[in-house]
């Protein structure tokens, strides 16, 4: 299925990561909230919104009015910034809405990460870059914001007035909170925690919320050509609004589900509900040009227990089209233009080669069957 459209998304380049990165160019994760658009670059420690202003042309809607909200100011950070110039990362990889109770859910990568080779280096210093690994605590974040109206349009609040609402993130510490540490006797993901995301480690991208339950998509690992779901169920600490553990669910009371999915050797990129169903946007675990899909999981938010889905109880939605070097398919959202055209995805790409003028980009909109 082609592309039935465009969105133009227009940031304000004083809130651009650093003079030589835009936000633009490393966008992981979109969601649509009524008129606007929440985003979020991989490398940053921010939230960003933008509103729709106007239709430039048949087919293209512009998102603008961009507000950015800095995440130490709504939530108690493993790794605060010690400057707005001087922070870890937070790699949010995932963005999702909890409509009923008006919460927006989001979560990092919970990975490791190695230096990349550098063409201005030299032979001795990129191999010296390439054995460097680091583990950044602002990556094992999980955390739910309130959504707000106020003034006309929506925000992010640490504490609802108008409600018992507060932001709140996944107990833990530095490099650790409470998902790892349940996974970390896992047989199937334990020694995965070792490795860094991009080389087939443990790598969270995709997060999609269904009631009281989780849904977190992995990039990596891909087991056997088996890419994988994580369903958890966070819980209010009893004496801790501003906090949260992990509930046992099912009947067996374990502390997550593991859900594998035949896709044939791609992992993960992003997930959202579309009614029961769960959309999958998969892509390579490497950094590496090669196939982007999306998939449909019917019934996938109703299973119950333990899964193992094979190719044949996927439904492929779209060949979602990929560039050399450029266009990777990263972050999907249920979309509405407003008028009356039906179900459609939205879809943004890290590198992406559809950039515009100053710093804005195109989002592609793909009709949904």
């Amino acid at each position: 299925m082609s592309c039935i459209g465009k969105v133009l998304l227009k940031f304000d380049s004083q809130f651009d990561v650093n003079e030589k990165k835009k936000l633009r160019d490393g966008l992981s994760a979109v969601l649509q909230i009524d008129q606007t658009l929440w985003l979020a670059n991989d490398e940053t420690l921010s939230l960003e919104r933008l509103t729709v202003t106007s239709q430039a042309a048949v087919g293209e809607l512009i998102y603008a009015g961009h507000q950015q909200f800095a995440l130490n100011e709504l939530l108690d950070l493993p790794s605060p910034p010690t400057s707005p110039q001087e922070f870890e990362e937070a790699d949010i990889e995932g963005l999702a809405y909890d409509e009923a109770e008006h919460y927006l859910w989001l979560i990092g990568s919970h990975s490791l990460k190695r230096k990349q080779a550098d063409a201005g280096k030299t032979d001795r210093e990129n191999i010296e870059r390439l054995s460097k690994v680091s583990n950044d605590g602002n990556r094992y974040l999980l955390a739910r914001i309130p959504v707000v109206e106020e003034g006309g349009t929506l925000q992010l609040v640490r504490t609802a007035t108008d409600s018992q609402r507060t932001a709140a993130l996944l107990r833990g510490e530095q490099s650790l909170n409470a998902l790892t540490k349940a996974l970390k006797h896992d047989e199937h993901l334990r020694d995965f925690f070792a490795i860094p995301g991009k080389d087939n480690g443990f790598d969270i991208e995709g997060l999609a919320v269904a009631g009281k339950r989780l849904f977190i998509g992995l990039r990596g690992p891909v087991l056997r050509g088996w890419a994988i779901i994580l369903e958890i169920e966070p819980r209010i600490d009893e004496h801790d609004s501003y906090s949260m553990n992990l509930a046992n669910i099912g009947e067996d009371c374990h502390l997550y589900n593991k859900h594998f999915l035949q896709l044939d050797g791609l992992g993960i990129r992003d997930l959202c509900v579309d009614g029961n169903d769960l959309l999958i946007l998969a892509g390579p675990t490497m950094d590496l040009d090669g196939p982007v899909t999306v998939s449909r999981w019917v019934n996938g938010v109703q299973t119950t227990g333990d899964s193992v889905v094979p190719r044949e109880n996927l439904v492929k939605v779209l060949d979602v089209p990929f560039g050399q070097r450029g266009d990777h398919g990263e972050g999907m959202t249920l979309f509405s233009a407003g008028d009356g055209s039906g179900s459609q995805l939205l879809l943004v790409y890290d590198s992406p080669l559809g950039r515009g003028s100053g710093g804005s980009v195109e989002a592609d909109i793909f009709g949904l069957k």
